[in-house]
């Protein structure tokens, strides 16, 4: 989480996407795409990132890390680019858990979201209590009702 937290505020500071900037987020916080050592899918995400379709290269990343996340929403609203993934594009937004990110740079809002995702489907560190109270069963009498006469 404390990597996570830091990748964010690194993304919130940048101005632009860099090679140097795609490296770290591979490292620290996309774990499946960087097992994917030597497939097609690697191969197309580093031929983006060479010709520096910054767009583009986000997206196929997106598709590798969270294949189950879409984009919801990509709108631009007053300069800076708003980033919503989902899970469940049929359901209300309302009703929906999605993953928003902020930036004056598109693919650095996709990439934004894409950490927010990570931070939504990461464990927590602390254990669910029931919210239903429990009734504890007393102990029981058995009776036999069977007559023997």
């Amino acid at each position: 989480m404390e990597d996570l937290s830091r990748l964010t505020d690194e993304l919130r500071r940048a101005s632009v996407l860099t090679p140097k900037l795609v490296s770290r987020i591979l490292a620290d916080a996309c774990t499946r795409a960087s097992n994917l050592v030597r497939t097609h899918r690697i191969e197309r995400l580093e031929r983006l990132a060479v010709a520096e379709a910054w767009t583009d290269a986000v997206l196929a990343l997106l598709e590798l890390e969270l294949p189950m996340w879409r984009p919801r929403r990509l709108i631009c609203d007053g300069g800076e680019w708003v980033c919503s993934l989902s899970r469940h594009r049929e359901v209300p937004i309302e009703l929906d858990e999605t993953a928003e990110g902020r930036h004056e740079a598109l693919p650095l809002a996709i990439l934004l979201s894409l950490i927010e995702a990570k931070r939504l489907l990461a464990p927590s560190g602390f254990v669910a209590v029931p919210s239903v109270p429990q009734v504890q069963t007393e102990a029981a009498q058995t009776l036999c009702c069977d007559n023997f006469r």
